[in-house]
């Protein structure tokens, strides 16, 4: 899906609405995804994927373009400033960031900028 705000194109497969991993784990699947004929996608940072939420919605807070979506929290590769273990995350139940340790499970939806 692309976001022509951020110029963004972001994972909507069916992998993205099933797959949940550690914090490392997702940075490395991200690393390695080969989707829609690309190969330079990464894990996004908070930033990316706080842009990326509905707040108008909740239940998922995510524009309906998106097919592949649940509700939960879905990994950044930000780690969190006051604790080394830990990361921020965006809750797709209403669109708000918080934070997990890295070594838990969330969701996880792969970025890349668009060409």
């Amino acid at each position: 899906v692309l976001d022509t705000k951020t110029n963004l194109i972001w994972q909507d497969n069916n992998e993205s609405k099933t797959l949940t991993k550690t914090w490392e784990q997702a940075i490395t699947y991200c690393e390695g995804l080969e989707l829609g004929d690309y190969s330079d996608w990464h894990l996004p940072n908070f930033n990316e994927l706080y842009s990326l939420p509905d707040r108008s919605k909740t239940y998922p807070a995510l524009s309906s373009v998106f097919t592949n979506v649940v509700s939960g929290y879905y990994w950044s590769s930000t780690t969190s400033a006051g604790n080394s273990s830990a990361a921020w995350l965006v809750d797709f139940d209403g669109g708000f960031g918080d934070w997990g340790y890295k070594t838990g499970s969330g969701y996880v939806r792969c970025v890349r900028l668009a060409d």
